[in-house]
């Protein structure tokens, strides 16, 4: 099954990194979806296990847990982390549709 999100290098490697630094348990992975309205909607990521609603992922190595609700919203999303001068964090940007 093709992965509908995309991590990059470094998000794998964080999100990897806080898992193992906290302890967090293998029941749970990194949820991507929406807050708010389909259209006006943010992103969220956040760690959570799965409900009974989710699609879960096996992105090189990494749980990714979608709402199914969510998961036309978030196809072709890349998730990434960045670390600047206002502070470090992950981004989350969506594929320009054409």
């Amino acid at each position: 099954m093709k992965s509908p999100i995309q991590l990059t290098e470094k998000a794998k490697l964080e999100i990897k990194s806080t898992l193992q630094a906290n302890k967090i348990p293998d029941t749970y992975g990194l949820r991507v979806g929406l807050k708010g309205g389909a259209c006006s909607g943010t992103f969220v990521l956040g760690f959570d296990t799965a409900t009974e609603f989710d699609q879960t992922y096996l992105i090189e190595g990494v749980k990714v847990l979608i709402d199914k609700r969510h998961l036309m919203y978030v196809i072709g999303v890349s998730v990434d982390y960045e670390e600047g001068a206002n502070g470090s964090g992950y981004t989350v940007s969506s594929a320009e549709k054409k």
